[in-house]
C-alpha cells in the first residue's frame, strides 16, 4: 500500500507493525443509505480529513461546483444531499468502499495509542497540555483565523494530534471571523463580514462533568460576562472554542466574540479575558486538570491569573506558592518582535476588568500592575501582557534563532542582572504541517521515492535525501504540473474579480489569459504590513519593467493578502500594486489576489517558482510560508530575517543581501531594493532559464533538491512540536524549574 493511500499515517502515528490497515470486509449494513450519511458525516465532523487528500478528493467528486463555492465544506455540501441521493451519487462514482475505508481509518486513528508520545512524552499522558491561541487556522472552512499566527497555531495541534500528545486547545469562536477582502476599481480596499452558520460547522456544544453545556461566568466590576464553549475536533485534539453570545450578556458583549482583532482596547481586554480567565474555567469545567499550561502569544496569559486562583482555592496555597507552581507548568511563546506590538492596558481598564480577580489573589492593584510592568513600581507605565506572560512562565521562547537574539535583547531589563546571552528566553523555529501543505502530486512523488514508512518519519533527514535519487525530469514535470494548476486557480479569481467589479468584457477576458506558465513566477502573500515591504520591488519601476518586458528571460509577479482595516498604510501598499494592471507595462505581469485565505496562500505556495520576502531585518520573528513551499519544489528568495536566517546555506535558495541591520528605514530599504534587483539579474534568472538540450534546468532543479534535502525535515511542524514536548512539555509537566525564579 502506498504511503498516499496510508490515511492513518497522515498523522505521523504507527497503525500497525507493518505499517499497513488490513482492509476489512464489507458488511450489507455498511451499505445503507442512512449508514453511509452517518459515516460522511462522520467524516465531516472531524478535521482530520483536512489534511487527507484522498477523503478531501472524495468530498470534492459529490459535486466539485458546489464544493468550490462553499469553501470546500463538507458539512454544507452534505447538506443539500438527502441520504437516498448520496447513496445514489456514490453508487455512480464508485465510493462505497473509499467512503468505508475512510471511515475505518479515521476511528483506528482516533483508537490508536502507539505514537510518539507515548515512548518519548509518557508522562503528559495524565498531564495533559492546554494550548491557548487568539485565533487557529486549520482549514478555510472554519475562518477563525487571520494570518500567520493562526496558521502556526493550527499547524501546531494537527502534528500534536499525529504524533499523539495529550493535547488540548482553547480558542474564542468568531463567528464573523476575520474579514473577506474586495478590492474596488481603484484598488481600494473595503472588508465585508460575514456570519457563519454553525450547522455549517463542524461544532458541538462543549459537555461540563454533569454532561450539560457548559457556560463560564467571567467578573468584572462592571459585572459578569458569560460565555458558552463549544467543541471541534481536530484529529486526536479537542479544540475549545468561547462564544460570548449567550444570554445575559449585554448586546454590546454579545458582539465580543464576533469578529477577530476588532474593535478598542476595550473589547481586546475583554476578549482577553474570555480566552484566559474564561478558558481555564472551561477546562475546570470539564474536570480536566492541566499538566502544562502552553500560551501563544500574550494574547491569553490572563489564564495564568485564573490558574494561580484556583490553586489557592483548591489546595490552600498562598498567592506566592501559588504563582511558583502555575508558573513552573507554564510556557510562554512570544512572536512579537518589536514593543509596541504587544497588547498594553492602563490601569483603570485592568481595574475595571481584573478587579475582582485581584481581590480573589489577595492582592493589591498595584502588585497586579506590577505583575504586568517591566518596572513593577513605576506608576507610568502600563500593564503589558507580554512581560506578564514571561514573568508567569518558566519556560519563555521565541520562534526562530534570531529572534531569540532581538527578545532577549528587548526583555533585558527583566532581568538587569543578567548579561543579555543568558536572558532566560529561548528559541524554538516554528514549522509546518506537512500533510497540510504538501501537494496531492509531490506526495505521489515523494511516495514513489521515499521509504514507504517516509510519513512518520519525516523528521529524519536521511529520509529527504532520497530527493536526489529522483529524475530531474520527473521533479520538474511535477512542479510544472502544480504551476499550471495554480495558475488556472488565479486566472479564476482575477476573471471573478473583474466581473464583480461590473469591467468590461475585454478586461474579464484578459484575466482568464494572463500569466504564462513557461514564464519565471514569483509570488509574495501575506499580510500588508509596511514593515514586510511588498512593494520593495516596485521602487525602480523601469528595472522592473525591464524584467517583465525581457523578450527572453521575463519574470511575473502574483500578490495577494490583506492590510488590517485600521492600516490606512498596508491599504495604500495593496493600491499601489493591484492598481499596475491599469499600467501597460504591466497589466499581464503583475497581479493582485483577493482576499488571501487558507486556500490562496494553498493554491501560491504549491505552484511559484520562487518565494519573495522581503521584511526588514529583524522584524520577522519567523515566517513560515516559504516553508511551506520547500515541500512542494518551490525556491525561496528572502532577506536574512526570521527563520530564513537560518535555513540558507548558499545551496537552498537565494538570500538577499548579507544581513545587515541599519538605524535608518529609509537607507535600509534602498540598500534592500538595490540587492533584491541584483540577487534577481544575476542570480535568480540566470538559473531558472539556462535550459540543456532537454529543456530542463538542470542547476535550478539541482537547487530544488538542496532545498528539499535540507529545509523540509527541518521545518516541519512535528519537529518543532517534538521540540516543544521535549524541552518544555515534558520538563514543566515533572515541575522542573529552568531558573527563572529571581525576578
Amino acid at each position: 500500500m502506498s504511503q498516499a493511500q496510508e490515511l492513518s499515517a497522515r498523522g505521523g502515528a504507527a497503525i500497525s507493525t507493518n505499517g499497513t490497515v488490513p482492509p476489512a470486509p464489507l458488511r450489507l449494513d455498511e451499505l445503507s443509505p442512512q449508514n453511509l450519511y452517518a459515516k460522511c458525516t462522520a467524516l465531516a465532523r472531524n478535521l482530520w480529513w483536512s489534511w487527507h487528500p484522498e477523503v478531501t478528493n472524495m468530498f470534492r467528486e459529490l459535486d466539485p461546483i458546489r464544493w468550490r463555492q462553499l469553501d470546500h465544506n463538507p458539512i454544507a455540501l452534505l447538506a443539500e444531499f438527502t441520504p437516498e441521493r448520496l447513496e445514489a451519487r456514490a453508487a455512480e462514482l464508485v465510493l462505497y468502499s473509499r467512503i468505508n475505508q475512510a471511515y475505518r481509518r479515521l476511528k483506528e486513528y482516533l483508537a490508536n495509542e502507539s505514537s510518539w508520545s507515548t515512548v518519548h512524552a509518557g508522562v503528559l499522558g495524565s498531564k495533559p497540555v492546554v494550548y491557548f491561541s487568539a485565533e487557529f487556522g486549520i482549514h478555510e472552512s472554519v475562518p477563525i483565523y487571520s494570518g500567520g499566527l493562526g496558521v502556526l497555531a493550527g499547524d501546531h495541534i494537527k502534528s500534536a494530534s499525529g504524533l499523539g500528545i495529550p493535547l488540548l486547545a482553547v480558542g474564542l469562536f468568531y463567528d464573523q471571523g476575520y474579514f473577506r477582502q474586495q478590492l474596488d476599481i481603484d484598488g481600494y480596499q473595503h472588508e465585508e463580514y460575514l456570519q457563519s452558520r454553525v450547522e455549517a460547522l463542524p461544532i458541538e456544544p462543549a459537555l461540563g462533568v454533569d454532561g450539560q453545556p457548559i457556560t463560564v461566568q467571567i467578573d468584572t466590576r462592571g459585572g459578569p460576562l458569560f460565555a458558552k464553549v463549544w467543541k471541534l475536533a481536530v484529529g486526536r485534539v479537542s479544540l475549545y472554542l468561547l462564544d460570548s453570545d449567550v444570554e445575559g450578556n449585554s448586546p454590546e458583549d454579545r458582539e465580543l466574540t464576533s469578529r477577530l482583532y476588532g474593535g478598542d482596547t476595550r473589547t481586546r481586554i475583554r476578549q482577553e479575558l474570555i480566552l484566559g480567565i474564561g478558558g481555564v474555567k472551561a477546562i475546570r469545567a470539564m474536570g480536566i486538570v492541566p499538566g502544562v499550561y502552553h500560551l501563544n502569544e500574550g494574547h491569553s496569559v490572563f489564564a495564568t491569573l485564573e490558574a494561580v486562583r484556583g490553586r489557592m482555592e483548591r489546595d490552600g496555597y498562598p498567592f506566592d506558592d501559588a504563582v511558583r507552581r502555575v508558573a513552573r507548568q507554564t510556557v510562554f511563546t512570544t512572536h512579537t518582535p518589536v514593543p509596541a506590538g504587544h497588547d498594553r492596558f492602563d490601569g483603570g481598564l485592568m481595574e475595571d476588568h481584573l478587579g475582582p480577580t485581584r481581590d480573589a489573589l489577595g492582592i493589591s492593584h498595584d502588585q497586579l500592575m506590577g505583575l504586568g510592568r517591566v518596572e513593577p513600581h513605576n506608576h507610568e507605565e502600563s500593564f503589558c501582557m507580554t512581560v506578564l506572560g514571561l514573568k508567569m512562565s518558566r519556560r519563555a521562547n521565541a520562534v526562530s534563532a534570531l529572534h531569540g537574539h532581538v527578545s532577549r535583547r528587548m526583555w533585558a531589563n527583566l532581568w538587569p542582572w543578567r548579561i543579555e546571552e543568558e536572558v532566560p528566553i529561548g528559541h524554538i523555529t516554528n514549522g509546518v504541517h506537512v500533510p497540510s501543505w504538501l501537494s496531492w502530486q509531490m506526495l505521489q512523488l515523494y511516495d514513489r521515492i521515499f521509504p514507504a514508512n517516509w510519513f512518520r518519519r519525516m523528521g529524519e533527514p536521511d529520509i529527504w535525501q532520497k530527493i536526489y535519487e529522483c529524475d530531474p525530469g520527473e521533479l520538474w514535470e511535477t512542479h510544472y504540473a502544480l504551476k499550471n494548476l495554480m495558475l488556472q486557480f488565479v486566472r479564476r479569481r482575477l476573471s471573478r474579480q473583474c466581473r464583480r467589479r461590473d469591467e468590461c468584457d475585454e478586461a474579464v477576458e484578459m484575466a482568464r489569459t494572463v500569466l504564462d506558465p513557461n514564464i519565471l513566477t514569483i509570488g509574495f502573500a501575506r499580510r500588508f504590513a509596511t514593515y514586510k515591504r511588498a512593494d520593495l520591488v516596485l521602487a525602480d519601476l523601469d528595472r522592473l519593467h525591464d524584467l517583465v518586458s525581457d523578450p527572453d528571460r521575463p519574470i511575473q509577479v502574483i500578490y495577494a493578502g490583506k492590510a488590517h482595516p485600521a492600516d490606512e498604510p498596508g491599504k495604500a501598499l495593496i493600491r499601489k500594486i493591484a492598481n499596475l494592471r491599469n499600467d501597460p507595462r504591466f497589466a499581464s505581469r503583475v497581479v493582485f489576489v483577493e482576499d488571501y485565505d487558507i486556500n490562496v496562500a494553498r493554491h501560491l505556495v504549491q505552484g511559484v517558482d520562487v518565494w519573495l520576502n522581503n521584511p526588514r531585518r529583524p522584524l520577522e520573528a519567523s515566517g513560515t510560508s516559504g516553508q511551506k513551499v520547500v515541500l512542494n519544489g518551490g525556491l525561496n528568495c528572502s532577506i536574512l530575517d526570521g527563520w530564513w536566517a537560518e535555513a540558507f546555506d548558499g545551496r537552498n535558495g537565494f538570500a538577499i543581501g548579507r544581513g545587515e541591520t541599519h538605524f535608518n528605514d529609509e537607507i535600509t530599504d534602498r540598500r534592500d531594493g538595490e540587492a533584491l534587483f541584483k540577487v534577481l539579474e544575476n542570480e535568480v534568472i540566470p538559473l531558472f532559464y539556462d535550459r540543456d538540450s532537454d529543456g530542463l534546468p538542470r542547476e535550478w532543479i539541482k537547487m530544488m533538491m538542496n532545498s528539499i534535502s535540507s529545509l523540509a525535515w527541518r521545518f516541519s511542524a512535528h519537529r518543532m512540536v517534538m521540540d516543544y514536548a521535549r524541552a518544555c512539555y515534558v520538563p514543566a509537566a515533572g515541575g522542573v524549574s529552568c531558573d527563572m525564579t529571581n525576578r
